[in-house]
């Protein structure tokens, strides 16, 4: 009997070493995997990003890549810190949750109780403002925001920015993404607690949480191991903007690294800042009177990453842009921060996610003949009535939604392509007989089956190709409103357009003076004089003209 037992004590064990050497190579080739994605995105010697990545409470990678000071040609490192911008958002949604947890508030409460000076005519509520829905003019969209970006603001002079605005909806019935909300939510904290929004996040949520590498945004303290922010101009990076911290404020004033994030994400999901009802509260996406979802909570976007239950948020200030994602069924955490904001980091983490739950988001492209191609050719329509056209020209496919950009989707499977440059995906399904009969759109935030119809296809937009030397007549800086330029530059036979803050997009031509943003739903017409000089230009976007003269 004694042998029996020490033999089955030698076979479990060696399953034990077994399963472990197993789990080891299985980390380092998601170790290997998510280098290849960042190395993909960011460069030695560039502004770059630090990144984590935890599973089941266990960090399996953790990474820098990049500088944290060009000047001083000072690496990164994992333990640097960032403008996290918008991600702070969720910090004074969890505020807010604790005071009407203490019953200090209650989120149906009109937001004229705590500032009975505001104008407004609706009953706008605390949640409304938590969710985006109250129809508020945000600050940051008002033309001559840029201009203000270097002045030092306090809370209600932020708020009165826009309080006399018409409202651009009725309170409850749109969604419409809102810094202006954030700041009254802001002041409403200090109101409540006696207390600072900083020294209120520092006692209440930063410190209970264990993070001790996160702060409130100050340009003039010391706060060591802090990342420079870059921006790119041209084809050059460049030190970014400044903007006052006291703008950003509880919409996006907050400092944090990539590990300090995730021990807010840990106590936030083990309830140690607001009871479970509350979190739940938060993670669950608003449901528009029509019945369609916001996919937005409190603070909190909800997404999907290949199939599963996405909670996430981004952020964006000048210097920096930064992306966070939680995935509770699987207990993954994923954080990359960059300090250029240049290069948006949305796909990267989706794509750490998708490749930490087993289900990778990296497609490897595989030829699809012309015959194999037409039979996807179609006008698809889904349950609003919306059209997508695939469509099959000079050897590629492509997918292109309602009115906006014509994308090129490439076959990875069967029946299954993958958008350039994105996470999204198509699937294609059949009937019985073999025929293609809808198609199925899945993004990360989304999942939409589309029927395919009898209508006929539309006129192709055809690109064209257009001199270099009439290119670089458009070359330039164009003035959308007083700060905000779009910069107009040529490379070789292409054409790029950038405005402030923004990332750069390929403008294609559909004719000599007028192009499509690619990646954009967008065009732009250059208007020349009678001399045939260009002087101006008007960018057409949702439905707006926009008329910009040339610097």
């Amino acid at each position: 009997m004694r042998q029996f037992l020490i033999f089955s004590l030698l076979l479990f064990t060696a399953g034990i070493s077994a399963t472990a050497q197993t789990s080891a190579k299985t980390d380092q080739f998601l170790a290997s995997s998510f280098d290849s994605i960042l190395n993909k995105e960011f460069k030695a010697g560039e502004p770059g990003a630090t990144a984590i990545v935890v599973r089941k409470g266990q960090v399996i990678y953790k990474k820098a890549i990049g500088m944290a000071d060009v000047e001083l040609n000072v690496p990164l490192q994992t333990d640097m810190i960032f403008r996290i911008g918008s991600i702070t958002k969720q910090f004074t949604a969890v505020a807010i949750l604790q005071l009407a947890e203490q019953g200090k508030l209650s989120l149906q409460d009109d937001i004229k109780k705590y500032i009975p000076e505001l104008p407004f005519k609706e009953t706008i509520t605390v949640e409304q403002l938590l969710n985006h829905t109250s129809g508020i003019v945000s600050y940051t969209n008002k033309s001559d925001f840029p201009a203000k970006m270097r002045t030092d603001m306090k809370p209600m002079e932020i708020i009165h920015l826009t309080s006399k605005d018409t409202l651009e909806f009725k309170p409850g019935t749109k969604w419409n993404y809102n810094n202006t909300g954030y700041i009254i939510l802001g002041y409403i904290i200090e109101k409540l607690s006696g207390k600072t929004y900083e020294e209120y996040v520092q006692q209440n949520l930063f410190a209970p949480a264990g993070m001790s590498n996160s702060y409130y945004g100050s340009e003039s303290k010391i706060i060591k191991n802090r990342s420079k922010g870059y921006e790119k101009e041209k084809d050059a990076f460049q030190n970014s903007d400044y903007i006052s911290m006291t703008l950003p404020y509880a919409a996006g004033s907050l400092l944090s690294t990539v590990e300090d994030l995730w021990k807010w994400n840990k106590a936030l999901h083990s309830y140690k800042l607001i009871k479970k009802e509350w979190l739940d509260k938060a993670t669950t996406p608003y449901i528009l009177p029509n019945g369609k979802s916001t996919r937005y909570g409190y603070g909190l976007s909800i997404n999907l990453v290949q199939g599963s239950k996405a909670i996430e948020h981004g952020g964006g200030i000048p210097g920096f842009l930064t992306d966070a994602i939680y995935l509770p069924a699987e207990d993954v955490f994923v954080a990359v921060f960059s300090n250029c904001d240049c290069k948006s980091p949305d796909n990267i983490t989706y794509k750490m996610a998708a490749l930490a739950i087993g289900k990778p988001l990296n497609f490897n492209a595989i030829p699809v003949s012309e015959t194999d191609a037409k039979a996807y050719e179609a006008v698809y329509v889904n349950e609003e009535g919306e059209e997508r056209v695939i469509r099959y020209a000079n050897g590629k496919l492509s997918s292109k939604r309602g009115g906006g950009t014509q994308f090129v989707i490439e076959k990875f499977a069967k029946d299954k392509f993958f958008f350039e440059n994105s996470v999204s995906i198509i699937e294609f399904t059949r009937d019985k007989s073999g025929a293609v009969e809808s198609l199925i759109f899945k993004s990360n935030t989304e999942e939409s089956t589309w029927k395919k119809s009898s209508k006929p296809l539309p006129s192709a937009v055809t690109f064209i190709t257009v001199d270099a030397s009439v290119l670089a007549g458009y070359v330039g800086n164009y003035t959308l409103a007083p700060g905000f330029i779009l910069t107009v530059t040529h490379e070789g036979s292409q054409l790029f357009a950038q405005a402030t803050g923004q990332q750069r997009f390929e403008l294609q031509a559909i004719s000599k003076t007028m192009f499509q943003t690619k990646g954009v739903d967008a065009k732009i017409e250059f208007k020349q004089n009678a001399e045939g000089k260009t002087e101006s230009l008007v960018l057409y976007q949702g439905g707006r003209e926009m008329p910009a003269k040339k610097e």
